[in-house]
């Protein structure tokens, strides 16, 4: 945008808009967050095998999230874009085509999960854990299924700038989780103690819980009234489930591309000695929290400018694109104040190990560093997707992560000498790489979009994937 002709009403009030959408989904993030926590405790408390196998199972698990909620980050541009044309009575037909997309979805995590005993041995895991790993993936994997449909829903009504629900379900949902898996865990009230299964079969029930609730106030609130979401019973389209696919499949490829990147960081840190690991799952940990804030900026963006894009409006799709990865950047300068002028006091809140909280404290500063374009790459994406570009974006991050990132980071840490240090040295490389790409990505799509004259389409991608 030209800033001779920025209008500041229009950007204070894109900010605000933003915000509302965001602050509920940054809840819901953390509350995501926290069911990692709770599992972790619990499992802590019950004993020292338990909670190895279940930090194996639950990443992979998280893998099997990834890819659910990947595929099923069409629905939310694709309800935004309809709501902002104006055309809510159409939201019903994708919405019904989505949820036979979740449940195939589902069955494929569901048999993949119970099947990962290969992956299991690939990763390296302590023969004396597989046992307890394949209860703990065999039992969570039921929930799978409820996964890709509650996913369809908070996707629906997020669409809708209903951002609301997301928040009450997964707080809900973490509520539940201690109790539950207290009980499943230990045996409480004449059960059994299931350990590790029992973890697995807690996590399970509360995502049934989350979505049927979900599914519940769906039906009853009034917001989704004149949707007509249930009005009849429409048997499964291949064309529009295949739009669904087509936008949502390198969504998913891209998070697993991430968090596949962070997986292969922290498996190459393991080879370098307990102490390293532990400084390294310190670091990561604080990270990931932080993450949660511009993840869910990025989920607001994408209904910002989703919505945009139906009214016809090409200068608000910038207005959102914009405003929002601008918001993006103020609070990641918050977050990585915080990581370079506190490293040390942060590090202590994990461990008291001296040689622990030295090494953290560099990843620590390292993590802060990475803080602007790790926000700029999550928000730009995040824009791009309510353009429904999400095939150019998907090259990008695979590019920058597996083709920048990983080997700047390998080289550093091992031809360098440099150790973990080194691996976070990529991790920034990528990183930025990613930023730099996607900005460029959305200003020049935005830019396009505003030289066209008359009304965007939104019945297809809006941004040539190429």
């Amino acid at each position: 945008m030209n800033p001779s002709r920025i209008d500041r009403a229009r950007v204070t009030h894109e900010i605000g808009a933003t915000i509302r959408l965001a602050l509920p989904l940054i809840a819901a993030q953390l509350a995501a967050i926290g069911t990692n926590v709770v599992d972790a405790v619990l499992a802590g408390h019950f004993s020292a095998h338990v909670l190895g196998a279940v930090a194996v199972g639950t990443s992979i698990w998280a893998l099997a999230i990834v890819s659910g909620i990947g595929m099923m980050m069409a629905v939310p541009p694709s309800v935004s874009q309809l709501d902002g044309a104006g055309r809510r009575n159409e939201v019903g037909a994708v919405f019904r085509q989505a949820l036979w997309l979740a449940v195939g979805m589902g069955g494929l995590l569901w048999y993949g999960v119970r099947h990962a005993a290969p992956l299991i041995s690939v990763i390296g895991v302590a023969p004396g854990l597989h046992h307890d790993v394949g209860e703990f993936l065999r039992a969570i994997s039921w929930g799978a299924p409820a996964l890709t449909c509650y996913f369809t829903l908070r996707g629906l009504s997020e669409g809708l700038s209903m951002t609301r629900p997301s928040m009450y379900f997964s707080l809900g949902g973490l509520a539940l989780l201690a109790p539950l898996g207290y009980v499943l865990m230990f045996g409480k009230f004449g059960l059994e103690p299931q350990g590790a299964r029992g973890c697995g079969i807690a996590t399970a029930l509360v995502l049934w819980l989350e979505m049927l609730a979900f599914a519940w106030y769906v039906a009853r609130h009034r917001n989704y009234r004149g949707l007509g979401l249930g009005e009849r019973f429409d048997p499964p389209r291949l064309k529009r489930i295949g739009e669904l696919v087509w936008i949502g499949l390198p969504m998913a490829v891209t998070l697993l591309a991430e968090g596949g990147l962070f997986v292969a960081v922290a498996l190459v840190i393991s080879t370098l000695g307990e102490n390293v690991v532990a400084s390294h799952q310190v670091a990561l940990n604080i990270a990931s929290f932080f993450f949660m804030i511009p993840l869910g900026l990025a989920m607001a963006i994408t209904v910002r400018v989703g919505n945009a894009v139906g009214r016809g409006d090409a200068r608000g799709v910038r207005y959102a694109g914009f405003c929002g990865i601008g918001l993006t950047l103020g609070t990641q300068l918050i977050s990585a104040g915080l990581m370079l002028s506190l490293p040390h006091v942060i590090a202590s809140l994990y461990t008291r190990d001296a040689g622990v909280i030295a090494l953290a404290v560099q990843l620590i500063v390292l993590a802060g560093l990475f803080q602007f374009s790790d926000g700029i790459q999550v928000a730009s994406n995040g824009a791009l997707r309510g353009l429904k570009d999400t095939r150019v974006p998907m090259a990008i991050t695979l590019f920058a992560y597996w083709g920048v990132g990983m080997p700047v980071g390998w080289w550093l840490a091992f031809r360098e000498g440099l150790g973990a240090r080194g691996m976070w040295m990529g991790l920034i490389a990528g990183l930025s790489m990613a930023a730099l790409l996607l900005f460029v990505r959305f200003w020049r799509s935005s830019g396009r979009l505003l030289a066209k004259s008359g009304p965007l389409p939104v019945s297809q991608s809006l941004t040539p994937n190429t």
